[in-house]
């Protein structure tokens, strides 16, 4: 029998909207036992609040995270603010014993994720973190044929998240420029990052650089120096002894959603490109010489988490699907009283991972993670 659960999302924008979307439509999609009622949502003034509030279909709004956290009609909580409020929110919601759901990165530090962490596994409570890309039907397939030795034993990884949203030098500053969990290695990063532990292992040294491209931008008080990383790079080895390239870029013209991936193994070899985000690429070296090479597999009714959305072989999925997919992994979850993955301890990892690349960056050495 399905039931209700109060759901309350902190910050309206573009990731609290695309929640939003995700908590109302995830019931009929997946018919999940849970069935979100959108109860409470929070934005930094209560003019926001209100407007997001009748936009997304909200009973009440607020302009006070305290209030949403601390209301016995939210259930649940979803932090789709700055990285610099995660940490008071999640630790809050965790001595309430009510499940959280955040958005990368976990925090503005390891500190702060570490911090979250614990309070998270302290509560026993669900808690999950928002590598929405991870969710693609395509990405979960090969995360399912790495698993199962498909393609052998791992040796190279290439991942690169590339957008270029701020290539162009005359577009102003905006939050995304004035705080170092902001930049590249803060915003972009951690998302393949997290595809690299998950397709490849554990990292367990890199050695990397990073810069800052367009150094200064205007602001509305004049012009203001950019404080964090345009792009990044390392170079890296996993526990298994595989080697791996990573490489991540908010001013790379042309590329709009460039998470991209390429494993090769001891017996075959995937490559992904979320531009074609319904495509998988696969290379098995036991194939017959005259037809070996990489084959084209489009996502369909057979692979993870897509036959909710449509009966169709190749009629694929978008971007806000993988929050839907997200939203219902979340709830079963909770339903069944079991740990979510991603969960928090891997949003740690990876911001352990990007402290250490911050090391290297700074030393121009390789570090040991």
């Amino acid at each position: 029998m399905t039931r209700e659960i109060g759901i309350g999302i902190i910050g309206g924008g573009y990731m609290g909207k695309a929640h939003s979307a995700a908590m109302s439509a995830v019931g009929a999609v997946f018919n999940t036992l849970l069935r979100p009622r959108l109860e409470m949502i929070c934005a930094t003034s209560m003019e926001n609040a209100e407007k997001y509030r009748k936009a997304y279909g909200f009973n009440r709004a607020t302009g006070d995270w305290r209030e949403l956290v601390n209301d016995p009609a939210v259930d649940a909580i979803v932090i789709a603010s700055t990285p610099d409020t995660h940490r008071e929110i999640a630790e809050t919601a965790f001595a309430l014993g009510k499940p959280v759901l955040c958005e990368k990165p976990l925090g503005r530090d390891v500190a702060d994720a570490t911090a979250m962490t614990e309070a998270a596994e302290k509560s026993g409570v669900t808690n999950m973190v928002g590598f929405n890309y991870i969710c693609t039907p395509a990405t979960q397939f090969a995360r399912k044929l790495i698993s199962e030795g498909e393609i052998g034993s791992v040796t190279w990884f290439r991942g690169e998240h590339t957008e270029d949203f701020l290539a162009d030098p005359d577009l102003p500053a905006n939050w995304r420029t004035r705080a170092l969990s902001s930049g590249t290695m803060g915003d972009l990063a951690p998302h393949m990052i997290q595809a690299a532990l998950t397709l490849a292992g554990p990292i367990t040294s890199l050695n990397g650089m990073a810069e800052t491209v367009h150094k200064k931008r205007e602001g509305p008080d004049g012009v203001e120096d950019v404080i964090n990383d345009d792009q990044a790079q390392f170079m890296c080895r996993f526990e298994n002894g595989a080697m791996g390239n990573l490489h991540f870029s908010r001013v790379s013209t042309g590329r709009k959603m460039g998470y991209i991936y390429e494993v090769a193994g001891t017996k075959g070899a995937i490559r992904f490109d979320q531009e074609d985000q319904n495509a998988l690429w696969l290379y098995k070296t036991d194939d017959a010489p005259e037809i070996r090479g990489f084959r084209k597999i489009l996502t369909g009714p057979d692979h993870p988490d897509y036959l909710p959305f449509c009966q169709g072989p190749g009629h694929g999925t978008g971007y806000q699907d993988q929050i839907i997919i997200e939203a219902a992994h979340f709830l079963e979850a909770i339903a069944n009283k079991e740990p979510a993955w991603p969960g928090f301890r891997m949003g740690l990892e990876v911001n352990q991972i990007v402290e250490a690349a911050r090391r290297s960056f700074e030393s121009g050495k390789w570090v040991d993670i």
